[in-house]
C-alpha cells in the first residue's frame, strides 16, 4: 500500500491496481484520539443480548443494522407490510442519527422467498423513490424467527458535522 500524495495503492486479484483518496484527517471528528462514534438503540432487548447498535454514526457515515418488522407488523402479515415497518423502524434510527432517507446511499435486502419480491419492492419504491440508492436483494433460507420474512439495512451519508 503505497500512501503518498494522499492516496492509497491497493493490488487486487490479477495484479490489477486500485487507488482510493484517503481520508483527510481533518475532516474527521476526534475525541480523545478516536473518531467520535454515535450508538442509536431502538430499544429491542436483543441490541444487549448480541451486542449491537441499531445504528451506528462516525463522521459524516451512517450504517443501520439489519432489521425487521415488530409486532403487530409480523405474524399474518405480508412481506410488503413487514418492509414498511422495518423501513419505519429504519427511518427512526436515520432521524436519530441526524438523517433521512434522502441520505440513503445503498440498501441490502434479504428475503426469505423471492416469490415476495414485488412485495418487497413496493415498499422500497414508496420509500426511497426518486433517491434510487444502490441496492442489493438477496434470498435467504431463514431470518430470526420463521414469521419474518424480510430484513433491510442501509447505509447513508450526511454532511460531517460534530456528534
Amino acid at each position: 500500500m503505497d500512501e503518498s500524495f494522499g492516496t492509497k495503492r491497493f493490488v487486487a486479484t490479477g495484479g490489477v491496481i486500485l487507488w482510493r483518496l484517503a481520508c483527510s484527517p481533518a475532516s474527521l471528528s476526534v475525541q480523545n484520539g478516536a473518531m467520535a462514534r454515535q450508538r442509536i438503540s431502538s430499544g429491542d432487548p436483543f441490541e444487549a443480548i448480541f451486542g449491537y447498535s441499531r445504528a451506528v454514526r462516525v463522521g459524516s457515515q451512517i450504517h443501520v443494522s439489519g432489521t425487521t418488522a415488530q409486532d403487530p407488523f409480523v405474524d399474518g402479515c405480508d412481506s410488503y407490510v413487514q418492509a414498511k415497518n422495518a423501513l419505519e423502524i429504519i427511518e427512526s434510527a436515520l432521524v436519530e442519527a441526524g438523517a433521512t432517507f434522502d441520505s440513503v446511499v445503498r440498501t441490502v435486502t434479504y428475503v426469505t422467498s423471492m416469490a415476495d419480491l414485488s412485495l418487497v419492492a413496493r415498499a422500497h419504491l414508496e420509500v426511497f423513490g426518486e433517491v434510487r440508492p444502490a441496492a442489493t436483494i438477496v434470498e435467504v433460507s431463514a431470518l430470526d424467527d420463521p414469521k419474518r420474512t424480510v430484513e433491510i439495512e442501509v447505509y447513508a451519508i450526511v454532511e460531517e458535522s460534530t456528534i
